[in-house]
């Protein structure tokens, strides 16, 4: 079994910066691909990015390519996922996951999830 706890979210100004944790508990996430995935009000939860289990490879939605960094730090069983410039349409809920055969954007091959962290942009 595999926890995933999420935190770092809360409210900041567009234009602004915060960076959200993902912490594991249960295994260890050495091998497993890591994801970040957010879902507004009203619409389906969408891809953000992802990296591979080594590090060695990452991946980024368009929305989010050249504002958004993940990392991940596996001697600490975490995952990051630094926000930059941040604007209305950030705002969701960012949810964090894990697998040990996929790490690409579709949600539902993803094997474990965490509860998922509020994250507020004002204008």
């Amino acid at each position: 079994q595999v926890q995933l706890v999420e935190s770092g979210g809360g409210l900041v100004q567009a234009g602004g910066s915060l960076r959200l944790s993902c912490a594991a508990s249960g295994r260890h996430l050495t091998r497993y691909n890591m994801g970040w995935f957010r879902q507004a009000p009203g619409k389906e939860r969408e891809f953000v990015t992802s990296i591979s289990w080594s590090a060695g490879s990452t991946y980024y939605a368009d929305s989010v390519k050249g504002r958004f960094t993940i990392s991940r730090d596996n001697a600490k069983n975490t995952v990051y996922l630094q926000m930059n410039s941040l604007n209305s349409e950030d705002t969701a809920v960012y949810y964090c996951a894990a697998s040990l055969t996929y790490r690409g954007a579709t949600p539902t091959l993803y094997t474990y999830w965490g509860q998922g962290t509020q994250v507020t942009v004002s204008s």
